[in-house]
């Protein structure tokens, strides 16, 4: 009990963070001096040498050749494909938009679940696969511009956002056991810096010629927080989190996301909702709740047996 409580406390606090970096990620892209791109470039290089620091106050670990090879491809789908689609979607769409299509990660999830691990498909998890589909795809169509009363959502922003949800499930599915062999700051270390140094060539020449001295401070604050909190505190929570509860139970916190970030963003006057956003989340909420309810493999082998 004591493990999966602290499971529970790393994923809503890791989600409170993503959750508040979609109105904060907004308001830093306003300035037009920031670009998606280069968000993404402080996120990844700036949580990347963090995490080395880090490391050097902690007990090394020794990751064989495979696992590092593994960790490559963990650190593609998780960190750099999940991280730059999700930030450049966000760079086109909404806040409160991009955070509700986070929702559809359990979704995601249990489908690739379903093909990968041969987890069993029930009434449950169907019903619930549809509501949440439903939900995904109505406030896609909602977003079209619509007498420009859109807040500025976007159609392409949605799908990047959606195809950035996909690739962490992929992760969550098919990296579940590496990322319970090795400590949360290892793992990370090794992903961040594999990501860093892919992004690297393409990044070095916006991150020279940008005018550093002349960003406003509300801008410095924001990007602060990007990387301290929106990254390496919940980069570094969410394996503690995987380690100690399942994949679904993992997945629900994403529920967390846009109701931070939808009180956010309205607060500040930077969204708003309407009726078919209500309607969307009511389904995808419904959806994602069916399916984290319905049995696991394990649960329908333990009653025939």
């Amino acid at each position: 009990k004591k493990d999966e409580l602290k499971g529970h406390i790393s994923m809503t606090t890791a989600n409170m963070m993503w959750g508040l970096m979609s109105p904060i990620s907004k308001m830093v892209l306003i300035t037009s001096i920031i670009t998606p791109f280069i968000i993404v470039e402080i996120r990844i290089i700036g949580a990347a040498i963090l995490f080395w620091i880090a490391s050097i106050f902690t007990k090394r670990e020794h990751v064989s050749p495979p696992d590092l090879l593994k960790l490559f491809f963990a650190a593609m789908l998780g960190v750099l494909f999940n991280q730059g689609l999700f930030t450049i979607g966000l760079g086109m769409t909404s806040p409160v938009d991009a955070s509700i299509i986070t929702t559809s990660t359990p979704i995601l999830t249990m489908i690739i679940a379903a093909i990968y691990l041969k987890e069993p498909i029930t009434s449950k998890k169907v019903s619930g696969i549809f509501l949440g589909a439903s939900g995904a795809l109505l406030l896609i169509v909602s977003n079209q511009n619509i007498g420009g009363t859109t807040h500025n959502s976007n159609i392409w922003g949605d799908t990047v956002c959606l195809v950035a949800e996909l690739s962490f499930a992929l992760y969550l599915v098919l990296f579940k056991q590496l990322i319970s062999r090795y400590s949360p700051i290892t793992l990370m270390k090794w992903m961040f810096t594999y990501a860093a140094i892919c992004i690297t060539p393409f990044s070095f020449q916006n991150m020279t010629q940008l005018e550093w001295l002349s960003l406003e401070p509300n801008t410095w604050y924001g990007l602060s927080f990007i990387l301290l909190g929106s990254t390496f505190v919940s980069y570094l929570l969410s394996p503690i989190g995987q380690r100690h509860l399942r994949p679904t139970v993992v997945s629900m916190y994403c529920y967390v996301q846009p109701i931070i970030a939808s009180c956010v963003a309205v607060y500040w006057g930077m969204d708003s909702f309407n009726l078919l956003k209500i309607i969307a989340v009511i389904c995808v909420f419904s959806g994602v709740f069916l399916v984290t309810r319905s049995k696991s493999r394990a649960d329908l082998e333990a009653e025939v047996n």
